[in-house]
């Protein structure tokens, strides 16, 4: 894959976007080994509910900036980084020295169906979503609105109306991969 060889693929956005789904698409169409940062936070730590409701959003923020650090350190992978992940100044200046950053872009009503109105969700593994005023509509919504500047500053694919099969191919065409 050219320039790209010894560069990781960082995909960021909105829980939701297809970042884990996509990653593991472009993972094995590239031959490169896919990692995604929620899973090793919860490898490590159990899982991201139970760690936000016992121990706070700050205990969780420094686990993901640990392995931003751990994944600094490394060439050739895709990763999916949590939703807010490239979000943080730190975790993303560790991430951004050597990797390509894609946004995986979504609006709000794709995002809501492909995580909450799905037969197998569970909203509980959100906890983000969980609020006693807010539909989770309304949470995507707001949060959107805050992150886009942030999430702005990285080359997008618009996966809204396309497939995660079409989502990788339109990832690799803007990376620039000629695949055989």
């Amino acid at each position: 894959d050219g320039e790209l060889a010894d560069r990781n693929i960082v995909l960021t956005g909105f829980m939701g976007s297809g970042k884990t789904t996509v990653g593991g698409i472009l993972a094995a169409r590239l031959a490169r080994s896919f990692v995604d940062t929620d899973t090793m936070i919860e490898a490590k730590h159990g899982p991201i509910s139970k760690i936000v409701a016992d121990r706070g959003w700050d205990t969780f923020r420094s686990m993901e900036l640990k392995v931003a650090e751990e994944l600094a350190a490394t060439n050739g992978l895709v990763i999916a980084a949590g939703g807010r992940l490239m979000l943080d100044p730190k975790c993303s200046a560790c991430l951004e020295a050597n990797s390509e950053v894609v946004w995986l872009k979504a609006d709000p009503s794709a995002i809501v169906d492909r995580i909450v109105n799905q037969p197998d969700a569970d909203i509980a593994k959100r906890p983000l979503l969980v609020d006693d005023v807010l539909s989770p509509e309304e949470i995507v919504e707001r949060l959107l609105r805050e992150r886009e500047a942030l999430y702005g500053r990285y080359r997008s694919v618009e996966t809204t109306l396309l497939n995660p099969d079409e989502v990788a191919e339109a990832v690799l065409k803007l990376l620039g991969c000629k695949l055989s």
